[in-house]
């Protein structure tokens, strides 16, 4: 187990981290699967198999992929630190709720080539309900209330199970209604992280088993635990929040002028 001093990514770094391999797997599928494999609603794989020139861009494809599976889950363990150190988790889901709608045609012109598309919403909303899913669990958790630093002040009662579960099921049914960015797992891996919290060898490996099907994906809890618990010397947290719907307009007005 690594002490205090030898973690040395702040969560600036650990976003920083985020959005560039989030950015690589963005622009596979905005660049590539979307504009040279005919993407985004089918492959043909007969094509793509028969040209040495679509199937090196397959590949190329496919390693970005990877790369991007990164992003989630260093995005989720983020949410859980941020509702722990808000001082107003209100504020918190409304902003995460109002930049998933600045997002959505964004996203739906980057990944669906359309400027609306009601089958598949952005990764925001996905953050948003595992936020309300943790909020939820901490509310009936017996807790007698947060200290500005998201700490449990002290225990009033038994924490209501029930009530949480009904939270939890009700935000993971939520996401795959809507049909959000990883569905109900991804709501559900937000609260994996946060009930194990306290025991982070527990957090690494139960996150790491309920990721292997993205192959790449259980890696991100190697920087996850390079991170020391501070924010960082700057504060760049609408850099962060702008990035994701901006990043998204860039790469297809690029396409764009790909042809």
């Amino acid at each position: 187990m690594l002490s205090q001093s030898e973690k040395y990514l702040s969560g600036n770094a650990l976003k920083m981290i985020a959005i560039v391999t989030m950015f690589i797997d963005h622009a596979a599928v905005v660049l590539i699967e979307n504009n040279i494999l005919n993407g985004p609603f089918h492959f043909d794989f007969q094509a793509i198999n028969s040209s040495k020139s679509l199937t090196m861009w397959w590949n190329i494809d496919i390693t970005m992929r990877y790369i991007g599976r990164f992003a989630f889950p260093i995005f989720c363990f983020l949410i859980v630190e941020g509702f722990l150190h808000t001082r107003d988790v209100r504020k918190y889901a409304w902003r995460l709720l109002v930049f998933a709608f600045i997002s959505e045609i964004p996203f739906d012109l980057a990944a669906f080539n359309t400027w609306f598309y009601i089958q598949y919403q952005n990764v925001y909303f996905t953050l948003f309900l595992g936020l309300l899913a943790i909020a939820g669990i901490q509310r009936y958790d017996g807790s007698g209330g947060r200290k500005e630093s998201g700490e449990i002040d002290f225990i009033t009662e038994s924490p209501c199970l029930w009530k949480q579960a009904v939270v939890i099921v009700a935000c993971c049914g939520a996401a795959h209604l809507l049909r959000t960015d990883y569905d109900a797992f991804g709501v559900f891996f937000i609260v994996l992280l946060y009930l194990c919290r306290n025991q982070i060898w527990m957090q690494t490996i139960i996150g790491s088993i309920a990721l292997l099907w993205e192959v790449t994906a259980p890696l991100a809890f190697i920087p996850i635990r390079l991170y020391n618990g501070t924010r960082g010397k700057k504060n760049l947290k609408w850099f962060f929040y702008l990035f994701y719907p901006v990043h998204l307009l860039v790469l297809v007005i690029i396409r764009a002028g790909l042809g």
